[in-house]
């Protein structure tokens, strides 16, 4: 193998293992050949080669452990997590933003979650939202129960990728979940924002994708509107 043109050797040399993993039909949990092997590949120095095992580990692309070889590394939805955890920081996307995404993100979940969901998934959905309405003023049991409420709906929609999406808002939910939450200053308010979820959880229990699209999208429109009241 000799380096192309365009891109640093560090660079190059990401893409080299890249293309190796896809050539040979790697799946994760596989081995790699280490970095002198592709260092004399390419005819770079191992240093390039540590920089650029690194940069994959950093992506979670591959996973590196001291002792062993380098394996192929699995879907992680943290990656894009501090992407968007980036982004809200830096101004280059607002928490409304990220709601309207997860909006439509999470309709799609719900309803998939409704067709095919298991039994035991279906009990874990109700049991989660019962969860909420146990907690009281506990905000962190709260906040917990529900990611972990959005969480379940998205492994019920039996959809890898909509299960590290999903995940990959956990970290900003546990911001915007207590600030909602701040919103919503009498008991009243509070108990409707039980009863949509117990009413979300209970569609997709009953297998009803169009219920479960009413009562997320519902969901969603509240908690906009309180980020919305939030920011102003």
């Amino acid at each position: 193998m000799t380096i192309g043109e365009g891109g640093s050797l560090v660079q190059q040399a990401v893409q080299a293992v890249r293309d190796h993993i896809r050539d040979n039909d790697l799946k994760v949990g596989d081995t790699l050949p280490g970095e002198g092997h592709f260092a004399e590949l390419m005819g770079v120095s191992r240093a390039v080669m540590r920089e650029a095992f690194g940069a994959l580990a950093a992506l979670k692309l591959i996973d590196v452990a001291n002792g062993r070889r380098a394996r192929v590394g699995a879907i992680d939805g943290s990656v894009m997590a501090a992407s968007l955890d980036h982004a809200v920081a830096t101004s280059q996307v607002s928490m409304t933003e990220i709601w309207d995404v997860r909006r439509t993100v999470e309709v799609r979940t719900a309803m998939l979650a409704a067709e095919h969901r298991t039994d035991q998934e279906a009990a874990q959905i109700l049991a989660l939202a019962e969860a909420m309405a146990t907690a009281g003023d506990d905000m962190a049991l709260v906040t917990a129960s529900d990611v972990a409420f959005h969480d379940a709906i998205a492994r019920a929609s039996h959809n890898a990728l909509f299960v590290q999406i999903i995940g990959s808002f956990a970290p900003m939910m546990h911001v915007a979940v207590p600030a909602a939450w701040k919103t919503r200053t009498t008991d009243e308010e509070k108990a409707e924002t039980i009863v949509r979820h117990r009413a979300l959880a209970k569609a997709i229990a009953d297998r009803d994708p169009e219920a479960a699209r009413i009562s997320m999208t519902s969901h969603f429109d509240r908690a906009i509107d309180a980020l919305l009241r939030q920011e102003s």
